[in-house]
């Protein structure tokens, strides 16, 4: 497959997979399977995501992280490691560094009732701003049928049969994160601290509604980092270090990263709500055979979600 460098990330319409007949639909997995092969990121439209349910969990998601600090530490999730509840500033840090990213987020993730798995814990929801939990909840299920349906996708892409992620995603332990990007001091905005410092996502894929600002760049195969604005009729999904393990590379996890904005814009915050898509606990990360022949040797150790997704919190400061 050859390499192409694009200046922007590719867009699709998602309604072409979800109405076409077979032909169709392997005709668009083909076309997304070579984006991701090349960038790693691409943006959908069609894509049934409520345009009114994403303006109502952004600006309660800025109702939220403008309550007072002692207010939102009550809500504090360290004692779940983090997969749920408020996470103060310059806590997280990307894998090898030791400075914390400008930022404060909050995660919400799948309940089931009875489970003593860590990743099913109850979701924190804060009181003083109901409909900020009420908010992410919805739209947790509406991302992840989009999610589903981009798997359907890429299993076409990888030579399995559609559904072949279907009951390895059925209770998987995705993790929904508004985050706030505050206003930077001088000191910070000059500091080597960053929004956030360059890093593959750690799940499957990862589902983007429009940020509020500039920021968010990805890295080119060639090193040249290009700027990634979400536009509001669109989704922009990229590919994670578990679905980069599991089809040997052939789908790119590439380097992203938000930077710290200049002049007057450091004093404005940034908003973003990713949906970080994983599998179920145990859902097998071994590599396809179907992506493995002379030229590209199997590159990755078997493991499954839960012990890949453990090693790389502990590598972020997110668990012990």
């Amino acid at each position: 497959m050859s390499e192409i460098l694009y200046d922007t990330i590719p867009s699709f319409d998602l309604n072409d997979f979800i109405s076409g007949d077979l032909a169709a639909r392997k005709k668009f997995a083909a076309a997304i399977g070579e984006a991701y092969n090349n960038i790693g990121f691409i943006a959908v439209k069609n894509h049934g995501f409520a345009e009114e349910l994403q303006e109502n969990l952004y600006q309660a998601s800025k109702k939220f992280f403008a309550l007072p600090q002692e207010i939102k530490t009550k809500y504090d999730g360290a004692k779940t490691h983090g997969q749920r509840g408020y996470t103060g500033k310059m806590k997280e840090h990307a894998a090898g560094r030791k400075v914390g990213d400008l930022k404060e987020f909050y995660h919400f993730g799948r309940e089931i009732t009875g489970s003593t798995s860590p990743h099913y814990q109850a979701n924190i929801l804060p009181e003083e701003v109901k409909e900020f939990g009420e908010y992410s909840l919805q739209s947790y299920q509406q991302l992840e049928k989009v999610g589903r349906t981009i798997l359907k996708a890429l299993a076409l892409y990888l030579e399995q049969e559609e559904y072949y992620f279907e009951n390895k995603v059925d209770k998987g332990i995705s993790i929904l994160r508004p985050i706030h990007y505050y206003p930077l001091t001088q000191e910070e905005a000059a500091s080597e601290a960053v929004r956030a410092a360059e890093h593959g996502d750690i799940n499957l894929i990862t589902i983007l509604m429009g940020a509020s600002a500039e920021g968010l760049q990805v890295k080119r195969q060639d090193g040249k980092w290009i700027p990634i604005t979400a536009v509001p009729e669109q989704l922009v999904i990229n590919v994670g270090d578990m679905l980069q393990r599991l089809s040997n590379n052939k789908l790119k996890s590439t380097l992203h990263r938000v930077v710290n904005p200049n002049g007057d814009k450091a004093t404005s915050p940034r908003y973003s709500i990713p949906f970080f898509m994983h599998g179920n606990p145990d859902m097998s990360l071994k590599v396809l055979d179907s992506c493995i022949d002379e030229k590209h040797p199997k590159r990755f150790e078997d493991a499954t979600v839960e012990e890949f997704l453990m090693q790389r919190l502990r590598e972020i400061g997110l668990a012990k």
